[in-house]
């Protein structure tokens, strides 16, 4: 059986954490107050994979969303995926050689295609995440660029239907509606979006309890299911998710410990 992932997002911008809510930022703190703040070790011991974003809104500082990605490294080992603002193979060599294990695509899916085709001939399509976030219509779905500003007048099933011919490795699905409400995943667009595709999808955008982890991966082909409301898993709370998990038979991945 395919095992389901648990996932942490960091959402960053020139170098201070950000809370998200319909793509609206809080600043909350740089890294230092990360590390007072939050056990980093304690996210590694409950998730199965760290995703940090470059959320900034003006001209996207590459250089220094490495360096965050580096320090963050030091801490402890885990499988990352980072992204935001990707828009050359520079940009990506020096992603993945921060410490990152994928790229996180979104604005160059849909305007530089041929970018995406030439990072998945060098990386390969098991390091090309697609990010696609959207917003409900009266007819559908709408998905949004530019860090949720610009709607593409097309629905979710059309964005994948294109996205699947780049050929990548997993949909990383974000409801901008339900991001940091904490009322629970848009099960129905999700639900619909894994119909469409064969794509692994991850779940993302109103994740806040237990429950909201549980009805995601219940979905077939679900493979993940992400949060990014640090604030709703202060202390213990990612750890005793992922215990209660599998209480619920959740099939999640085992693994050590491999912290200092």
């Amino acid at each position: 059986m395919l095992k389901k992932r648990l996932i942490f997002a960091l959402l960053l911008d020139e170098g201070y954490f950000q809370l998200s809510r319909n793509f609206t930022l809080q600043s909350v703190g740089d890294l230092e107050w990360l590390y007072e703040n939050y056990n980093l070790k304690a996210i590694t011991q409950s998730v199965d994979e760290l995703l940090l974003l470059n959320v900034g809104r003006g001209k996207k500082d590459t250089k220094e969303f490495s360096r965050q990605i580096i320090e963050i490294t030091k801490k402890c080992f885990m499988p990352i995926a980072a992204g935001g603002g990707l828009r050359t193979i520079e940009d990506a060599y020096l992603i993945l050689n921060s410490g990152a294990d994928k790229l996180v695509v979104n604005t160059s899916l849909f305007t530089q295609q041929s970018y995406i085709s030439e990072l998945i001939k060098i990386f390969g399509s098991q390091s090309i995440v697609a990010s696609i976030d959207y917003k409900r219509t009266e007819k559908g779905t709408d998905v949004f660029i530019n860090n949720g500003t610009l709607s593409l007048g097309i629905s979710i099933e059309y964005a994948i239907s294109e996205i699947q011919k780049l050929n990548v490795g997993e949909i990383y699905l974000t409801s901008i509606e339900q991001d940091g409400t904490g009322q629970g995943l848009d099960l129905k667009v999700l639900s619909k979006a894994t119909m469409a595709t064969n794509i692994p999808i991850i779940a993302s955008g109103g994740v806040g309890k237990l429950e909201h982890f549980i009805e995601g991966f219940n979905i077939p082909f679900i493979t993940a299911v992400s949060t990014a409301n640090i604030f709703n898993f202060i202390g213990d709370g990612l750890i005793t998710t992922r215990l209660k998990l599998k209480q619920e038979k959740i099939p999640l991945a085992e693994w050590l410990d491999e912290c200092n």
